[in-house]
């Protein structure tokens, strides 16, 4: 980690439950030539259908050519209860062609018994990509998609008992503050209480496109404050470019120790990568990819101090694992820098992180946009 005193001049598996708007549409590939010159790759680096390599030699690259029946990716299933159905892409294993998609199934997900997929098959609740219901007996198709829908039933998922507040709506955007303890998107055990998925349900926006409602960017779970969401998958791009060329303000609270004689701004730049377990970050040496400005602390008392934060890039827990680094922890922080044992949330104790504010000139107005969270540390 590196700190300048200076001032200064956002468990995996191939499963996605943003489903239609994971990809961008592409029109479907017509292979009219002769296969001179060309190979096939099939495997993991194939999920949407069979690549064709030119083997020819082109400024020393390697020009791939994809068909196949899957190289349009849309979401042929609608959300159910707020919630997109998840996907899984088959790979473009030749040798599984024909054999029972059942098998494939119970290899792939061993946790899970084989009379449960048999189960779903049979009650028609996984889905070719075309959205139509697989047979028991269904074959596997290499290089296909399934959809499905996660079932609630099979985890146990806590009721959150905070509500979030929608600060402002248009037709192209959607701000929202955040309680703690909420996930923005569905995932692990978290599937109907997240704030995509309330918002999916709220009674106010119900005339929007519902493929179209997605978050700009993310904060963590235990992360209060300002969302913003796109409403519509046209305006999605415009959006998304800003954050790309870091022209949105956010501005972040955090609460933690109190430590005299601190010149602001500081500023601290350091590499940040996934650690172990995975959902933990980690500093460690390499160029700096991560940059975090402290502007300023304001005494509470008790030891304590609220400080201003500014996150320049965007990585996952950045202000917390910087605050950590200099040795002042977020108050109440159960990850870092060393996470707690696993226990159920106390939420008479919330992560002391809020953002407060996103500011940034609207794409399609011209106007400078502020949204500020209304809650308090």
């Amino acid at each position: 980690m590196r700190t300048d005193e200076r001032p200064s001049s956002p468990s995996r598996d191939d499963v996605s439950e943003n489903a239609a708007s994971a990809q961008p549409k592409s029109s479907n590939l017509i292979f009219q030539t002769a296969l001179n010159g060309l190979s096939v790759r099939a495997g993991a680096g194939c999920p949407q259908g069979f690549r064709f390599w030119n083997n020819a030699p082109r400024a020393g690259r390697l020009k791939a050519v994809t068909i196949g029946f899957m190289n349009t990716f849309s979401c042929p299933l609608p959300p159910l209860g707020g919630v997109r159905p998840s996907y899984l892409n088959l790979p473009c294993d030749l040798s599984l062609a024909g054999t029972p998609l059942a098998d494939y199934l119970c290899r792939r997900f061993p946790y899970v018994p084989r009379e449960t997929w048999l189960s779903r098959l049979a009650a028609g609740g996984i889905f070719d990509a075309s959205g139509r219901p697989l047979a028991p007996d269904a074959p596997f198709v290499p290089g296909g998609r399934l959809f499905y829908y996660r079932e609630a039933v099979a985890f146990d998922e806590p009721e959150i008992p905070f509500r979030e507040e929608i600060l402002y709506a248009d037709k192209h955007l959607l701000a929202v503050d955040k309680p703690h303890f909420l996930p923005v998107v569905p995932g692990g055990r978290f599937l109907r209480e997240t704030l995509l998925t309330r918002l999916r349900l709220h009674p106010e926006l119900q005339d929007a496109d519902p493929d179209g409602l997605a978050p700009l960017h993310r904060i963590d779970k235990d992360t209060a404050g300002v969302v913003l969401f796109c409403r519509r998958r046209e305006s999605r791009r415009a959006y998304q470019m800003l954050f790309q060329a870091r022209r949105v303000e956010k501005s972040y609270e955090a609460v933690a120790a109190e430590r005299a004689g601190m010149t602001f701004p500081l500023h601290i730049r350091s590499r940040i990568e996934r650690g172990e377990p995975f959902f933990l970050m980690r500093e460690t040496g390499g160029a700096a990819n991560a940059h975090t400005v402290v502007e300023a602390a304001e005494p509470l008392g008790g030891g304590l101090a609220r400080y201003r934060l500014r996150p320049v890039s965007g990585k996952k827990h950045q202000l917390r694992v910087h605050m950590a680094a200099l040795g002042l922890p977020i108050l109440n922080d159960p990850l870092y820098p060393a996470p707690l044992p696993d226990a159920a949330p106390d939420y008479a104790k919330p992560l002391k992180l809020l953002a407060r504010s996103v500011a940034f000139v609207d794409p399609f107005t011209g106007k400078r946009m502020c949204f500020e969270s209304g809650r308090g540390l």
